[in-house]
C-alpha cells in the first residue's frame, strides 16, 4: 500500500542528488542502517536533513524516533518538511541552519560554522550522509566536535566520506590533506585524506568502529563512530 507521507517535489530532491522516489522510501518498515543497533534509533539527529530524505524513511520505520532534530542550510528544504512532515509527526522537528554554501544556500549569511542549537549527549544516533563529503576542513574539524558534544555517551555517528591516500599524491604538503573537483566551488566533492581523518577523529573524542567501502569505486565511504570513552567500547 502506498506510503500517506507526501514524497518532496523533484525540484528539491534534484538539489539533493537522487531524484527516484525509492531513496526516500522504506516500504519494508525496517531499521534503516542495519549496522545500527535498534535501541539507538530512539533519539536522532540528522546533520544536514536537506528534504526529508532520511526522516521520511524514519518515520516509516515500524518504531519511528521518539525524538529526531533535522537541520540543513536550505532555508525552503528545511520549510517544506515543516510543513509537510512535522504535522504528521510532531517528534520531528526541522531547522534552518544559516551558513553559507555557494550551492546549496547562496543566499543565507557568511557564516562558515555555526553552534548546533541542541544540549550536551541529546541524541543516540547521529546522521551525516553526504555532508562532509561537502565541507572544507575548519569546517570539518568544527562540525566533528559539535557532533561529539551531541552524542550520548552509547551512541553512534553514521557518516559518509570520500577518501584518497596522501602517498598516492606525493607534491601535498604536510599541512593539506583535501582534494577537490570543482574550482569554481570546492564544496561540491571534497576528499580527505585517510590518515587525516583519522587523526581528527580521534582529536575530537571519536574513534570508528567500521567502514562499509564505496559500491562505485571513489564514491562515498559510510564511516561509523562511537565516543573513545563510550563505556564497553
Amino acid at each position: 500500500m502506498p506510503s500517506t507521507i507526501p514524497m518532496p517535489p523533484i525540484k528539491l530532491r534534484t538539489i539533493v542528488g537522487p531524484t527516484d522516489p525509492v531513496f526516500y522510501d522504506n516500504p519494508g518498515g525496517d531499521f534503516i542502517y542495519p549496522s545500527v543497533p535498534a535501541h539507538l534509533y530512539e533519539s536522532v539527529f540528522d546533520f544536514g536533513c536537506g528534504c526529508g530524505r532520511v526522516a521520511r524513511q524514519l518515520m516509516l520505520q515500524r518504531e519511528s524516533p521518539r525524538r529526531y532534530l533535522g537541520i540543513d542550510a536550505n532555508r525552503e528544504m528545511v520549510e517544506w518538511c515543516q510543513h509537510n512532515l512535522t504535522p504528521l509527526n510532531p517528534a520531528f522537528h526541522f531547522e534552518h541552519h544559516d551558513v553559507f554554501s555557494k550551492t546549496c544556500a547562496p543566499e543565507n549569511s557568511p557564516n562558515r560554522t555555526l553552534p548546533i542549537c541542541a544540549p550536551d549527549g541529546a541524541f543516540s544516533l547521529i546522521i551525516a550522509h553526504s555532508i562532509f563529503t561537502h565541507l572544507l576542513q575548519d569546517q570539518t574539524e568544527f562540525y566533528l566536535r559539535e557532533l561529539r558534544r551531541l552524542l550520548r555517551p552509547d551512541g553512534m555517528i553514521r557518516s559518509t566520506w570520500f577518501f584518497f591516500y596522501r602517498q598516492d599524491f606525493p607534491v601535498l604538503a604536510d599541512h593539506q590533506n583535501t582534494l577537490f573537483v570543482n574550482e569554481n566551488d570546492p564544496a561540491q566533492a571534497v576528499y580527505y585524506d585517510h590518515g587525516y581523518f583519522l587523526r581528527a577523529a580521534a582529536s575530537t573524542g571519536l574513534r570508528p568502529t567500521h567502514f562499509i567501502p564505496p559500491q562505485v569505486k571513489n564514491f562515498q565511504w559510510e564511516v561509523f563512530l562511537v565516543g573513545i570513552s563510550s563505556p564497553g567500547r
